[in-house]
């Protein structure tokens, strides 16, 4: 008798379904299974599936260990369970980067992009790495971009030195993960965008455009195809804040597949410059803007519809005396993740030290929970559970 096998779409179909956990598993069963979920149309297909279920990646740092030195933690988290606990639930699993150095510019389709650098007399270098948490795959180092300040024939304080600008994003039309690098040269009068395609042997300079000063925030929101940076529109390539009109604020969005940029207008509603810098965040695929409005109240916008810039909506416009914030503080609350209805949110407040969460519906505020165990600065990425591969397939 005749061995029934299922049709492999039906297979394809039911393992599409699965958490990436046991499709790890799976792959253990036989070279064909092997084969098939690590296939391209099944990691696009499983990603489709796994959006359904969107979890944040939680990145913050840690100076209550067993040495001098902070090292940098990230944690995979569901919103309802971060919600329901955030302390506890940011110590199950985390994941501690062995190098102090690396620093988080962005999580894209369930890969984390990881910058590091090392600091020379006469030049910096630069490179990233692609970690996917869910699979616990890591890439190798990519080519290093180096910066020698002689080959420019410029001192070292003409380029804008520290950590540069860095984003991370999928460009859909050439199905390649992108690495963004924003460099500013002052005395050319220039900004440079440097570009590396995950797998490939270089990074490539794709735009060359007039200087402007970029805002202190380094790592670039990825929404619609794009990676986002708060900017001034002047001609100028340093600011003093107090000196700030709020129509130079402008967020400098740059194309991932025309290599083109263009400036998107804040919200009508941010009449006037804020005490401190306000922060760009993404919320559930869509980008949003916090700032604090004459050291009272938090507020937090949404571009709902990419792009669109009367598509500004605001979500949040609370005081902080009603969230138990009792100092001004001098960075802006960070919004982590918010529920599915918009009704439920979780703050960080980076100062004091401490999660608040707010139910916006009723305008309450429903706990406040300080930082556990040295832990402090949290920032949240959105985040799903993927197969996708931090290298080339």
């Amino acid at each position: 008798m005749a061995k029934e096998t299922f049709p492999i779409e039906l297979i394809v179909e039911i393992l599409s379904w699965l958490p990436v956990k046991p499709l790890i598993r799976f792959r253990c069963v036989s070279k064909t299974w092997k084969s098939l979920i690590s296939h391209p149309i099944m990691v696009k297909l499983h990603l489709q599936r796994s959006s359904k279920n969107p979890h944040v990646l939680l990145t913050f740092e840690d100076n209550n260990r067993n040495n001098d030195n902070c090292y940098s933690f990230a944690a995979t988290c569901s919103i309802r369970r971060l919600l329901e606990n955030p302390s506890s639930t940011v110590d199950d699993g985390c994941y501690q980067f062995n190098d102090k150095n690396h620093f988080v510019v962005g999580v894209c389709n369930g890969l984390v992009c990881l910058l590091n650098s090392l600091d020379r007399d006469d030049y910096e270098e630069y490179w990233v790495r692609f970690w996917n948490p869910a699979t616990r795959t890591m890439s190798e180092d990519s080519p290093r971009l180096s910066l020698h300040w002689r080959k420019y024939k410029t001192g070292r304080n003409d380029w804008v030195c520290g950590y540069p600008r860095c984003g991370f994003g999928y460009d859909g039309l050439s199905d390649t993960y992108k690495v963004v690098i924003i460099l500013s040269n002052v005395k050319l009068q220039r900004t440079e965008v440097r570009v590396h395609c995950v797998g490939d042997t270089r990074w490539r300079k794709t735009l060359t455009c007039p200087v402007f000063p970029f805002m202190e925030q380094l790592d670039g929101k990825f929404v619609g195809g794009t990676v986002n940076w708060l900017a001034l529109h002047m001609s100028s390539s340093y600011y003093r804040w107090e000196d700030v009109n709020v129509n130079e604020i402008v967020i400098f969005s740059y194309d991932l597949n025309t290599q083109t940029y263009k400036y998107l207008l804040l919200p009508d509603g941010l009449s006037e410059v804020p005490h401190v810098e306000p922060i760009l965040g993404v919320l559930k695929g869509c980008m949003c803007l916090s700032h604090e409005h004459r050291r009272t109240h938090f507020v937090v916008w949404q571009m709902m519809d990419f792009g669109v810039e009367k598509s500004w909506t605001q979500l949040l416009n609370v005081s902080y005396q009603h969230l138990q914030v009792h100092d001004f503080p001098s960075c802006p609350m960070i919004p982590l993740c918010m529920t599915e209805n918009n009704d439920l949110f979780l703050l960080a407040n980076n100062e004091g030290e401490e999660f608040v969460v707010y139910n916006r519906k009723d305008n309450r505020v429903q706990c406040t929970e300080v930082f556990k165990n040295g832990k402090f600065s949290f920032f949240s990425y959105d985040y799903v559970q993927s197969l996708a591969f931090p290298y080339p397939n």
